[in-house]
């Protein structure tokens, strides 16, 4: 893994040299649970992690995107040629639109500006217990808040007592309490699934 100065200087040369292309990184893993992984461990203790950005998608010029985080900051996060993109699966930024929520990791420019490495959108993780079952979707209970889990073939996974994700939801049962890890649907209470981890 690259120092932090390592990748500073290698996330400012591609910022400067920004194109809009979208390409896997190489700095880190794109897998929706890093976004959920420890703060980095250079912040300054009670302090925002200055290295990483949440909140709604406000605008976009360019490779630069706005966003309002829920603390009311505002962030400027600039796409690189090592941006990596997760929409339910990785992809392109041209998939983000205006609304969407957003995760990004990456390094805090001098400018203000975090040079990002990966960007989440709309990625949630919830603790739930499931509802109900069919061939296209799971039924959950989200603290009292009803959820829709759309099932995405060929996407959809899920997870058994740690064992290796597999495509096979035969095994989830009603009343079992589950984590969910997927791609919210703006403005709904639905999401697509991503990964369901249950005990059996």
């Amino acid at each position: 893994m690259p120092t932090t100065m390592d990748r500073r200087s290698l996330l400012s040369r591609a910022a400067l040299g920004a194109t809009g292309l979208i390409a896997a990184t190489s700095l880190g893993s794109l897998a929706p649970e890093a976004a959920f992984g420890a703060t980095n461990q250079y912040a300054d203790p009670g302090q925002p992690d200055p290295n990483f950005a949440e909140g709604l998608i406000t605008g976009r010029n360019g490779d630069l995107l706005q966003a309002q985080g829920s603390d009311g900051r505002l962030h400027r996060i600039q796409l690189t040629g090592s941006t990596s993109v997760w929409k339910l699966h990785p992809t392109t930024i041209d998939q983000a639109k205006i609304g969407d929520g957003l995760y990004a990791r990456g390094v805090l420019l001098p400018d203000g500006i975090l040079a990002a490495e990966a960007i989440w959108v709309n990625i949630v993780n919830l603790t739930v217990a499931i509802t109900s079952i069919s061939r296209s979707g799971v039924g959950f209970d989200h603290h009292g808040q009803k959820v829709v889990g759309h099932v995405r073939t060929g996407t959809t996974a899920a997870v058994y007592n740690g064992t290796p994700a597999v495509s096979d939801l035969s095994m989830l049962e009603v009343g079992r309490h589950a984590q969910v890890i997927g791609a919210w649907r703006p403005g709904t209470n639905e999401i697509d699934i991503a990964t369901i981890y249950t005990s059996n």
